[in-house]
């Protein structure tokens, strides 16, 4: 949950160059691995979930992805962050980004439907 706080924060307070300290560098979009997450990878991702739903105020999907990406780089587990757009015939909400978290080639937090398209990637 104070993960969650945090991101949020970061989030209001600091433009998104700053934002790497916390989030590692920005890669470009590497070729898709497949697998499984490890064991703690997905704990992880359900204890994210469950905070979540403990505060008090709503967490979208940044605060979200930020608080589980910078758990498991502190980890030295594999995942990546991924802040997408929503394709352009679809456009013209609140919700025209996305942020979601994938570890192995598998999304761990985010998961949708909708036809996002990645804009910048953090290892």
């Amino acid at each position: 949950m104070a993960r969650l706080a945090v991101a949020s924060l970061l989030i209001r307070l600091l433009p998104l160059r700053w934002w790497r300290r916390w989030l590692g560098g920005a890669a470009p979009q590497p070729a898709e691995r497949a697998g499984t997450a490890s064991a703690t990878a997905l704990i992880l991702a359900q204890s994210v979930k469950r905070g979540a739903a403990r505060l008090p105020l709503e967490t979208k999907c940044l605060p979200r992805a930020i608080a589980l990406h910078t758990m498991l780089r502190r980890r030295s587990l594999p995942s990546r962050l991924v802040i997408a757009v929503l394709d352009p015939r679809r456009r013209g909400t609140v919700d025209d980004l996305h942020a979601w978290v994938e570890s192995a080639g598998e999304i761990l937090i985010g998961e949708t439907e909708a036809p996002f398209h990645p804009v910048m990637t953090y290892v």
